[in-house]
């Protein structure tokens, strides 16, 4: 699921580096995501050796020049880390400032004081789907996890009841709903009505979110009965901490990041003029790297120092906080190397070649071709604006609801099944502490009923509008 800007899709766009035909590149994608899994499942081999022999094997079977493979899988990789990994980073030390001065547990005992046991999915998912609105999904995933950790041991709840809710809010809120890059391409390409597809999105929103977040959790939980991975929960502050930072001033610093993007995203819509001196600044705080920093800086006076602590433990506690995302880090690079690999051998094309000799209603059209995009390249932007630009023609005689409509298709469509070569995939399953096959029966599940049920509300909004 990671989020790619429109020039780095048309850098992507680059001619294949293989000569095959369409017939071996869907064998050649087969068996690349055939050696992954068989290795990881059945050789016990760690994901980011897996990912890398995958790649390399995906670019044998297309016949692409080993060179070329390499230089596809680097680039993904080297991408990736440098578009998420200081995101990780930041959002780690702020998860462990979070943790240590004892925010994080006065926001957990709040949560947890407040709400039923009953209510709690729902909170999540309210919580995640507030928070998830002008986010991209990565960074409200660093951002929410020690919280869904935490309020899921302190409660000891199934981690899947808790987790599953959260990560549906901002699966939805990423695939649905402007201000994400997928939508505002997608709203330009086919020149729908912002406000109009914010409405209607909202409106396909909120029965998603609910289907697929806490009445999916329900069976999710079931499914996969696991408790929050002991190594990623922050530990709950030593006995020896006098005091720690009040509610309101620990969800303020949680939500800064939050609101400094949300207004950068305003003032883009609102504004819509990148000489506008206003627009100049808003993103330039409002872009998640700075967000985060500034979040990080906030939280050193905030919550450290609120909790007492000295220079000496906020270094010390800068520095714990990196060492457990390390592995997390290579297995998401090398999952965008995999993902770079597939666009380069030119099944994104393909795909879209094929999809031009389909004769059906242009709504299950637009889906269509973004889920056989998404299946192919792991990435919902790329799904969503290679649908866009393809079905775009299709809305030239189209109202402004059904137009905005289109959108909303694609990018339902663009969440489907999110699989081994998903930035996303990845982080789900090493935040949470799944194996391969539990990840799939929950997230990539979770995300293909995001996208199944979204598509039936688009489908029923359109017999209305």
């Amino acid at each position: 699921m990671t989020s790619l800007s429109v020039e780095t899709l048309a850098a992507d766009a680059v001619e294949p580096i293989t000569s095959a035909g369409n017939a071996q590149l869907g064998i050649a994608v087969l068996a690349g995501i055939a050696v992954i899994v068989l290795l990881i499942t059945k050789f016990k081999l760690h994901a980011f050796l897996a990912l890398t022999i995958g790649s390399l094997a995906l670019g044998a079977f297309a016949g692409a020049p080993l060179a070329d493979t390499i230089k596809a899988f680097s680039t993904g990789l080297g991408n990736t880390v440098a578009g998420v990994g200081v995101l990780i980073a930041l959002g780690a030390i702020l998860g462990k400032l979070l943790a240590d001065s004892g925010g994080a547990d006065q926001i957990v005992d709040t949560i947890l004081a407040k709400a039923s046991r009953r209510s709690m999915p729902w909170a999540m998912v309210l919580i995640a789907s507030v928070i998830g609105l002008p986010l991209f999904f990565e960074v409200g995933i660093v951002l929410l996890i020690p919280v869904v950790l935490m309020v899921a041991k302190g409660g000891n709840y199934s981690l899947m009841r808790i987790g599953i809710p959260a990560l549906a809010g901002l699966s939805v809120m990423h695939g649905l709903i402007p201000p994400h890059p997928g939508p505002l391409v997608a709203i330009d390409a086919v020149g729908a009505n912002l406000g109009v597809t914010l409405a209607l999105g909202l409106v396909v929103a909120v029965p998603t979110v609910i289907i697929a977040g806490p009445l999916f959790s329900r069976y999710a939980a079931r499914w996969v009965d696991i408790q929050a991975p002991e190594h990623m929960i922050p530990s709950r502050p030593s006995e020896d901490l006098d005091k720690r930072p009040g509610f309101g001033v620990t969800v303020a610093t949680v939500m800064l990041p939050v609101v400094l993007m949300l207004v950068k995203a305003l003032v883009d819509i609102v504004v819509d003029d990148p000489e506008n001196g206003v627009q100049k600044v808003t993103d330039v705080i409002g872009s998640p790297l700075i967000a985060l920093l500034a979040a990080v800086i906030v939280a050193l006076f905030t919550l450290g120092r609120a909790a007492g602590f000295t220079k000496e433990r906020l270094s010390s506690t800068v520095e714990k906080s990196l060492a457990p995302i390390a592995g997390v880090l290579l297995i998401v690079g090398a999952g965008g190397g995999f993902k770079q690999t597939l666009i380069d051998i030119g099944v994104g094309q393909m795909i879209l070649d094929f999809s031009k000799s389909w004769s059906i209603p242009a709504l299950l059209l637009a889906w269509l071709i973004a889920v056989a995009i998404r299946l192919a390249t792991g990435s919902a932007t790329v799904a969503t604006i290679s649908a866009a630009g393809l079905v775009a023609p299709l809305a030239a005689g189209m109202s402004t609801g059904e137009t905005a409509l289109l959108v909303l298709a694609i990018g339902a469509g663009s969440l489907f099944f999110s699989h081994v070569n998903d930035a996303g995939f990845w982080l789900v399953k090493e935040y949470f502490g799944m194996n391969v096959g539990q990840t799939i029966k929950t997230w990539s599940v979770m995300e293909t009923i995001i996208s199944v049920v979204g598509l039936v509300f688009v489908l029923l909004l359109s017999l209305l509008v």
